[in-house]
């Protein structure tokens, strides 16, 4: 297969960190450029992995053939959409967008240029995780599942390392949301009703009733005390109760995402965490962010 040139659009903690390294020595890709919206912390990061940094975007977009997103997500999706227009696939990070209308533009791009899409929903290409949502969703007959993240970012005690504005802003449902349902959706079905309420600091409890007649709930936090933060995901049905393995990290998660949009781009077979997935979660979000407002 011909070496696809992925650029990349960020340049926070989480491109430093994850996104331009596995780029950089992903063996099937060449890393093309950088562009950040501060332009000296885009050189930097240009310079650390031998590539290029633009100034323009659409110039980063001109010079590849995909590219991998590390920006907030209503900064993402109108950039997303413009390099789906230039023709580039996509590595978009969770969520797509916070608002609904935003992520759908971002679908119909994709659709009308017929590129590959692929949402780095981690726990789905974490090998544990996403060994345990494809062994639970061929078991079938669940009755009902949860998927609780207490994440401590926000705590007194806690670490806000990866920190953002965005984050702070829109809390626990929209930062860790997309993680539950990326592993409940697959398992348990689409969701045809959502109910919501806020708990303490950012903390959303979630209860969906899933189309085949399955409930679940979420429990969803950047605000827990560091002590009690932790995933948990568990499913009852016929066959017993199934729980997630303990998990403590996904180095390799990321470099499965890549490998995805490679197949995704190669082939043009449909990636089940594709944009058209991404949307849906962000859907499911904002009319639980309705109901929190409601109440």
């Amino acid at each position: 297969m011909n070496r696809l040139r992925i650029g990349l659009v960020g340049t926070g903690p989480w491109a430093t960190t994850t996104h331009a390294p596995a780029l950089a020595r992903h063996p099937d890709i060449d890393l093309s450029g950088v562009w950040g919206r501060r332009p000296e912390a885009a050189a930097t990061l240009a310079s650390a992995h031998g590539t290029t940094a633009y100034a323009d975007v659409d110039e980063l977009f001109a010079a590849s053939d995909a590219v991998a997103f590390a920006v907030p997500p209503d900064v993402q999706a109108p950039l997303a959409a413009r390099a789906a227009a230039a023709g580039c696939h996509l590595l978009l990070d969770k969520p797509v967008a916070t608002a609904p209308d935003a992520a759908r533009e971002l679908a119909l791009a994709v659709e009308r240029a017929e590129v590959a899409s692929v949402v780095f929903f981690t726990l789905r290409f974490a090998t544990l995780s996403s060994a345990w949502v494809a062994e639970q969703a061929a078991v079938g007959g669940w009755f009902t599942g949860r998927a609780d993240w207490y994440g401590s970012f926000y705590a007194p005690d806690g670490s806000a390392a990866f920190s953002s504005p965005w984050r702070a802003s829109r809390g626990g449902l929209w930062d860790v949301g997309p993680h539950a349902l990326s592993m409940l959706l697959p398992v348990l079905g689409d969701v045809s009703e959502v109910t919501a309420a806020p708990g303490p600091g950012d903390t959303a409890h979630l209860i969906l009733r899933h189309a085949g007649g399955a409930s679940s709930t979420a429990a969803l936090s950047l605000t827990a005390p560091a002590k009690g933060s932790g995933l948990a995901v568990e499913l009852r049905g016929e066959s017993g109760i199934a729980v997630l393995p303990p998990w403590e990290g996904a180095d390799e998660a990321f470099d499965a995402a890549i490998d995805g949009l490679v197949t995704a781009a190669h082939t043009g077979a449909a990636h089940p965490c594709d944009v058209r997935f991404g949307l849906r979660v962000t859907e499911i979000l904002a009319r639980a962010e309705e109901r929190i407002r409601a109440a």
